[in-house]
């Protein structure tokens, strides 16, 4: 495969496979090294082992960070601190992006940052959509609720008023607390049922102190 085929095939993706390019009659071994001496080049990245993005100038699309997290381990979507700040729901910019997928925890330094992947269990990954971004690229996104309460779910002593007050939650008005009520009483987890009643309260706090201004 010469890079110019590399072009013609990935040029419109902006995260693609190794199994991508091992379709048809091609040898996997001359694949992967072709890859390796694209890489030295510099002509692509390497994200993880197995996953790519071309690099500049050859890249039509600067791949969206959270399509990144989802094409890094399939089966995952961003969450926690990530999903919140996307939503404007703390205000802290988040440097490392975290996702929760139920395969092992992982950690990866890419050349586009830092991805973090969190292991859940399988029945409680859901709760999220595929957002559009922009583009013409789309990724898997917590909904809020969901992001919060696997923050809490994750996270020792998440449930405590003070861990609750420290992530200095913010326009609370775009929760959905019966989803969020919903979310944490579908865990069974005492732990969440408490987050989800005193986040209720601070949304009511909230909103009572808009109202007086």
């Amino acid at each position: 495969m010469e890079f110019d085929d590399l072009l013609r095939l990935v040029g419109d993706e902006p995260v693609f496979e190794t199994s991508l390019l091992l379709s048809g009659e091609v040898s996997p071994d001359d694949v992967r090294r072709q890859l390796s001496r694209w890489t030295r080049a510099g002509r692509i990245l390497q994200l993880r082992r197995g996953v790519y993005t071309l690099a500049p100038p050859y890249q039509k699309i600067k791949p969206a960070h959270f399509v990144i997290a989802n094409r890094m381990v399939r089966g995952s979507y961003v969450s926690c601190q990530s999903a919140l700040a996307f939503y404007n729901l703390i205000p802290e910019y988040t440097p490392v992006v975290v996702s929760v997928a139920a395969s092992r925890p992982a950690r990866w330094q890419t050349p586009f940052g830092t991805f973090e992947f969190r292991h859940i269990k399988v029945d409680w990954l859901a709760g999220y959509r595929n957002l559009d971004l922009g583009g013409g690229q789309t990724a898997f996104v917590a909904t809020p609720e969901k992001a919060l309460l696997d923050l809490i779910y994750l996270q020792p002593s998440g449930d405590e008023p003070q861990s609750l007050e420290a992530l200095r939650l913010q326009n609370l008005e775009r929760l959905d607390r019966n989803a969020l009520q919903a979310w944490a009483e579908r865990s069974g987890k005492p732990k969440l049922r408490r987050a989800a009643a005193y986040i209720a309260s601070l949304a009511t706090a909230e909103m009572q102190e808009y109202e007086t201004l």
